[in-house]
């Protein structure tokens, strides 16, 4: 494993701290301005919604999509904050009596989280002030912290740096280039990202520290709990794509076929798993910091368990 001498480590936790006072912002001041989501136009991209692909469905109907499925992204970032945040004050006490530098730089991402995450309790209100009744999310933020939470460190780590860098890819690959887009809704994620990019820097710092402290029984086992923790993340996606096919379906101003209705539950479900799963576990710079701390059994017991998942995407 190639782990990364002390001072450069602190001249990375110092570079997250530089970035941190330099991309602040507000949420009123600098994000909202007072601006609501105009139901005229997109929420979500196609590149992440692939509502294009439902061709059965007119423009207005997949820009309808684009927006149920734009309310449940930044309900999903919402929820993963929660326990990102909560792991980040646990991370920030193994610090608080030695390396100041670092203590801050995880300080900086706890207080950033939380600011997130009412970003987006502001978000899910703006969406429903321009959508039909009945939308619903599903999970509790709550309750899935404390499944995330109970797992091992190393494991909630993997996760988290795994969200923070799909996030960016995101952003920068799909929401940054589609003019389409409602411009209040691109600035929300172009401000998450400015924010997201250190946050991911910590990440791997974090997961690096924690890997160099376990031994390879305690690794190999954090390999299973990284496993369930993508099982249980498989599970809320399953479960909000349901509750967001019914909540399109009923609403729309026309009747569909069983096939249809069918054809958009597999397709916001394959959306989904694309999403919050298959993008990070593509994107080179989070596999191969994963292939860099385990064995190829390990790697291939991933592998394993994600077949079905990329599969279906």
């Amino acid at each position: 494993m190639n782990l990364a001498p002390h001072d450069e480590r602190t001249e990375r936790y110092e570079k997250c701290i530089e970035t941190s006072r330099r991309v602040r912002w507000d949420i009123d001041r600098d994000v909202i301005r007072d601006r609501s989501l105009d139901p005229s136009h997109k929420f979500l991209p196609d590149g992440l919604s692939r509502a294009d692909r439902l061709t059965f469905l007119s423009p207005d109907e997949q820009r309808v999509l684009s927006q149920v499925q734009g309310r449940t992204y930044a309900n999903m970032f919402r929820l993963v904050e929660r326990f990102i945040g909560a792991k980040m004050l646990e991370l920030g006490r193994d610090h608080a009596l030695g390396d100041q530098i670092a203590l801050e730089a995880i300080v900086r991402v706890t207080d950033e989280e939380l600011k997130h995450q009412e970003l987006f309790r502001r978000m899910d209100r703006l969406a429903a002030a321009g959508m039909p009744d009945g939308y619903r999310f599903q999970p509790d933020p709550d309750e899935v912290a404390k499944v995330v939470l109970g797992k091992s460190t190393w494991s909630v780590l993997a996760l988290t740096c795994h969200i923070e860098i799909f996030s960016q890819i995101h952003y920068r690959q799909s929401i940054a280039p589609d003019e389409q887009l409602s411009p209040l809704y691109k600035d929300v994620f172009l401000y998450h990202w400015k924010e997201e990019s250190q946050h991911a820097l910590i990440d791997e710092l974090e997961w690096e520290r924690e890997d160099e402290r376990i031994d390879d029984a305690a690794r190999d086992s954090a390999v299973d709990d990284l496993i369930a923790l993508v099982g249980a993340v498989d599970g809320v996606v399953q479960i909000q794509a349901q509750a967001d096919t019914e909540y399109f379906v009923e609403r729309l101003e026309r009747s569909l076929s069983a096939d249809e209705e069918k054809a958009i539950g597999a397709g916001i479900l394959a959306a989904y798993r694309w999403q919050y799963i298959a993008s990070g576990v593509l994107e080179p710079r989070f596999a191969n910091r994963l292939k860099s701390l385990i064995t190829d059994r390990q790697m291939a017991r991933i592998n394993e368990a994600l077949g079905p998942i990329m599969g279906a995407v």
